[in-house]
């Protein structure tokens, strides 16, 4: 189990664009990993009241379960790692470990693991690499048969110096600024168009 606090700036970005940045951090095959996350609610939307979000993350290697609720600066993730098959089971049980962490952190929002069912689901191929600013992601991101986005996210350690690098960031890289929603919104819209 891991507690961290995620602090990140991003955009939207167009697939001209999106290439473009690729090529200009000279991003290969070799550096992309493709994920797929399955968020998680309770039919009258506690979490998404509570302004958290849970998904399980399906990667090659492993998976992880995490929960991010909002805290003063950026977001608090409790985060449980499991194998690939531990997270198939719960993808098809719908359910999160028993116990745990996560379980622990959802019961202070009053969410009861039983009443969790996945809301929706995307596939996301991701380079992710450290650069001076902070971590960067370049996402594109697969909503089922509804198309796809892409995004930049800069994470970084302060949100003062953070907003001012990803500003600097977006400036270097000639990219205006859109915003973008975090990936449970974008996805549950996909869905629904």
């Amino acid at each position: 189990m891991s507690q961290s606090t995620e602090i990140e700036f991003k955009t939207m970005v167009s697939a001209r664009d999106f290439k473009r940045i690729m090529t200009y951090y000279h991003v290969t095959a070799e550096h992309i990993t493709q994920q797929t996350n399955c968020y998680f609610d309770t039919p009258d939307k506690k979490l998404k009241k509570a302004n958290a979000g849970l998904r399980i993350r399906l990667l090659p290697e492993y998976a992880e379960v995490t929960l991010k609720t909002p805290q003063k600066e950026g977001l608090l993730e409790t985060t449980e790692r499991l194998t690939p098959t531990e997270a198939q089971n719960y993808v098809k049980l719908q359910q999160v470990p028993k116990n745990g962490p996560v379980e622990k952190k959802l019961a202070t929002l009053d969410v009861a693991i039983t009443q969790l069912h996945i809301i929706s689901q995307l596939t996301t191929k991701r380079a992710e690499f450290p650069i001076n600013a902070g971590l960067l992601a370049l996402d594109e991101s697969f909503y089922g048969k509804s198309g796809h986005d892409f995004e930049l996210e800069l994470e970084v350690k302060d949100i003062k110096t953070g907003k001012a690098a990803f500003d600097q960031l977006s400036e270097e890289l000639n990219l205006p600024y859109l915003p973008a929603e975090n990936k449970i919104s974008r996805s549950l819209k996909k869905m629904q168009s």
